[in-house]
């Protein structure tokens, strides 16, 4: 007799679903062992906390789906197992935030397919939806009465089990028809190539060291000041991790950009920066005059550079290569943004060789035709 916690795929009135022992998971996990591809998705929070809280797994075979809650298990090694095994390849959707929360928790994920990727391939939007996917390539309308739902509260509802499992219960059909039409256009080298970006661990990860990288309106900073965005973004970072907050909680963007910018060497002169919450420059206002301190700003500090005004030949060539660009997506019936977005064709236009277009199938596809337009 089955598992009453394991679903028929094609149940739509579902007896407690959700496996909360190592036992039942493991004779789950054993269950897909021998599938080809499962279906995979996660519910996790993280709006007060640096790492996401993992709430609930959804997987699905070709014959059965189950949640898994690692709320209620200590061990999840057979889920870790199943998730690295790599002759299962696992089928996801826009999967980059899913991979980035299982990896700390069970390990990297690989190999994987994402239907939003092979979907942007075949001509549909970069960033279309789960929904609107499952509703354009199989005419079925998911309910979207839980898309804010706490996940991390418990017991489940029944409608709140159907819509997780509802989020795996179509991801293989998708696979295959998304394969199909690739392999119909000549595109499933292209597909690998993405995919295989997503095997990369330091991409799912945030190395301090870098984290300023991410932060808007540090551009074209002199090197004292790009210095110093560095130290606040790894002290920020290092903070973060070790108290387990988010960013904005240790430090908001609006104020370390002041700080870089203003580069405070006094606590009046800290506190004195708009939005600077005066708890944090009593708590911590030390810290963040060491990293002004260490990024040896010059005293006073270099002028800030004038608001640049737009260069009109630099102008002129980004709507070039965008035209080109267009024209190309037009040809192959993609979305442009697949192909390249306008802060890679800037970048481009500003000298810079390093871009996903000058790389891979693009290169050939249009990065070769944008250089000659150079």
């Amino acid at each position: 007799m089955r598992d009453r916690r394991i679903v028929q795929i094609t149940d739509h009135c579902v007896l407690q679903p959700v496996l909360t022992t190592t036992t039942a998971l493991a004779e789950f996990s054993a269950l897909l062992a021998g599938e080809a591809r499962i279906a995979l998705d996660t519910e996790f929070l993280r709006e007060r906390t640096y790492r996401a809280q993992l709430c609930l797994v959804q997987l699905s075979g070709s014959a059965a789906a189950a949640c898994i809650d690692p709320l209620a298990l200590a061990d999840l090694t057979p889920l870790a197992a199943l998730l690295a095994a790599p002759g299962i390849t696992k089928v996801m959707h826009a999967s980059r935030q899913d991979l980035e929360v299982l990896l700390p928790v069970v390990g990297l994920t690989r190999p994987v397919f994402d239907t939003q990727i092979a979907a942007g391939l075949t001509g549909l939007p970069a960033q279309v939806g789960y929904a609107e996917l499952v509703r354009r390539k199989l005419g079925k309308d998911l309910p979207k009465s839980h898309t804010r739902t706490d996940w991390s509260r418990r017991p489940l509802s029944p409608e709140q089990i159907e819509y997780a499992l509802d989020d795996v219960r179509y991801l293989l059909p998708l696979a295959q028809l998304l394969e199909e039409e690739l392999a119909r256009l000549g595109r499933l080298e292209w597909l690998g190539e993405e995919l295989a970006a997503l095997g990369d661990a330091r991409a799912l990860s945030v190395e301090p060291d870098e984290a300023w990288l991410r932060i808007r309106g540090l551009r074209d900073l002199d090197p004292a000041r790009a210095r110093l965005a560095r130290a606040l973004g790894a002290w920020r970072e290092r903070n973060a991790v070790e108290h387990d907050r988010p960013r904005g909680w240790i430090l908001e963007d609006t104020v370390l950009r002041e700080i870089v910018m203003q580069v405070p060497r006094t606590l009046e002169l800290l506190g004195q920066l708009p939005d600077m919450p005066p708890g944090l420059v009593r708590r911590r206002g030390a810290e963040l005059l060491a990293c002004v301190e260490a990024a040896q700003v010059s005293d006073p500090p270099p002028a800030l550079p004038a608001r640049a005004r737009p260069d009109p030949a630099k102008t002129l060539l980004v709507k070039k290569l965008s035209t080109l660009s267009q024209a190309i997506a037009t040809e192959l019936n993609l979305v442009p943004e697949v192909l390249a977005t306008r802060r890679e064709l800037e970048q481009l236009a500003d000298g810079r060789r390093d871009g996903a277009v000058l790389t891979g199938w693009r290169r050939a596809i249009l990065g070769e035709r944008l250089l000659a337009a150079l």
